[in-house]
């Protein structure tokens, strides 16, 4: 019998297709009608066929998306907080039909990704759709700007995937598919562990969330978004470095599994979080630590409305917990980590520490303080952000004389 928590829906629902059964359907594919998809559409794909969406098996249809929008469930009853679709614009759409079975394009590399049979082509109304997932329909909400930007048609169906572009390429070592994570934490003998989801660095604050996690579980995992992110956040190939030498130079690595996922951020705040949680659970673990501001961008959400959301959801909606943990920051008194529930002393003797604040820092060249990241990650950090400031003057100085040329 499994230690391990069981898929959400109760088994793994994987798409992707190998061996002679790919070689069959590419050919295909290669005579069917293409729709390019965008590159978040592309990671939901992804996502689906290595069966991370677990029991989504393709894109949804009308009465999924409202169910989903409303009140967070599937037209069969599965709880699932964030509509994953798929859509083209009015042209595409005219040509077209139900039954029709079409070509999955990738649109920014070109890649064939899959092939979908189209059972429903319908319209929604977008704008509600962003009220509903992001709390807002402002256009300046990375999230809302996806959304807006949509076809004017979804078209839904059952997907078979041919394609994980080149995530198991450039991270060979920490690219992972649910079922590999699941076979991991059976060999080690885990029954609870503890998914950390990361999409920065790993500053001092991770560190303590991780340690935390650590003390009451039997293993932590690392778990690091590697699609698509908004512009200005730090590359993903960066980030990764920064964690690994976090891992091993302050963990017991026997207890930690890291690896990464393709999936693109939507800064969905809290119906995010629930994201997280469903994919985390499918992946194997027990629990899923949600600290401040999960998932979210500027001032949308509540610093702890990641939070608040899985108390509000029914009890039974997820196998997977989650591990609440407090504002953390410095204590300059302390001497060490803490957080409001563990430090008696004043604000003014506390260092928040944020990876907004940390980019911030590095950007402005201002000195950072060594309670605030590790040492090997401050060297990794200043190594891009030097890289940047070249490439900038560069620009600059190319702008200035109109053309090509040294600074």
């Amino acid at each position: 019998m499994s230690k391990v928590v069981p898929p959400h829906g109760g088994k793994l629902f994987p798409r992707l297709l190998k061996g002679e059964e790919l070689v069959e359907a590419r050919e295909r594919a290669r005579k069917l009608p293409k729709v390019h998809m965008t590159s978040r559409e592309t990671s939901d794909l992804i996502m689906v066929g290595i069966g991370a969406f677990s029991p989504v098996g393709g894109f949804m249809g009308k009465e999924d998306w409202k169910g989903i929008c409303e009140t967070f469930k599937m037209r069969d009853g599965t709880f699932w907080p964030i509509p994953i679709t798929l859509s083209i614009p009015e042209q595409e759409a005219s040509g077209l039909s139900e039954g029709d079975e079409v070509a999955l394009v990738d649109e920014e590399s070109g890649e064939l990704m899959g092939s979908m049979k189209i059972e429903e082509k319908y319209t929604v109304d977008k704008r509600y759709e962003c009220k509903q997932v992001f709390r807002t329909d402002d256009q300046k909400h990375p999230g809302v700007v996806k959304v807006m930007a949509q076809g004017e048609f979804n078209i839904a169906g059952p997907v078979k995937v041919f394609s994980e572009l080149d995530y198991p390429g450039r991270f060979p070592d920490l690219y992972a598919r649910p079922q590999e994570t699941r076979i991991i934490f059976e060999e080690r003998g885990w029954h609870t562990i503890a998914a950390l989801q990361l999409r920065n660095p790993m500053h001092r604050s991770h560190e303590y969330l991780a340690r935390i996690a650590l003390e009451v579980s039997d293993g932590l995992f690392i778990h690091q978004l590697v699609g698509k992110l908004k512009e200005g956040d730090i590359p993903a190939d960066v980030r990764v470095r920064c964690v690994q030498a976090v891992v091993d130079h302050y963990f017991p690595t026997e207890r930690v599994v890291t690896k990464v996922y393709p999936m693109e951020m939507r800064y969905a705040g809290p119906r995010e979080a629930l994201l997280h949680a469903v994919f985390r659970q499918n992946y194997g673990a027990s629990h899923m630590i949600v600290g401040r501001d999960h998932a979210g961008v500027g001032d949308y959400y509540g610093p702890f409305d990641a939070q608040k959301i899985f108390y509000e959801i029914p009890e039974d909606a997820l196998a997977i917990k989650m591990l609440p943990i407090d504002w953390t920051f410095y204590c300059r008194k302390c001497k060490e980590m803490a957080s409001f529930k563990t430090c008696p002393h004043g604000r003014e003797d506390h260092l928040i520490l944020s990876g907004t604040l940390l980019r911030k820092m590095l950007t402005d060249g201002d000195p950072i303080p060594e309670e605030f990241s590790r040492p090997e990650v401050l060297e990794i950090l200043r190594e891009y952000y030097s890289g940047l400031e070249e490439k900038a003057e560069i620009q600059l100085h190319r702008h200035a004389n109109g053309e090509p040329g040294r600074p």
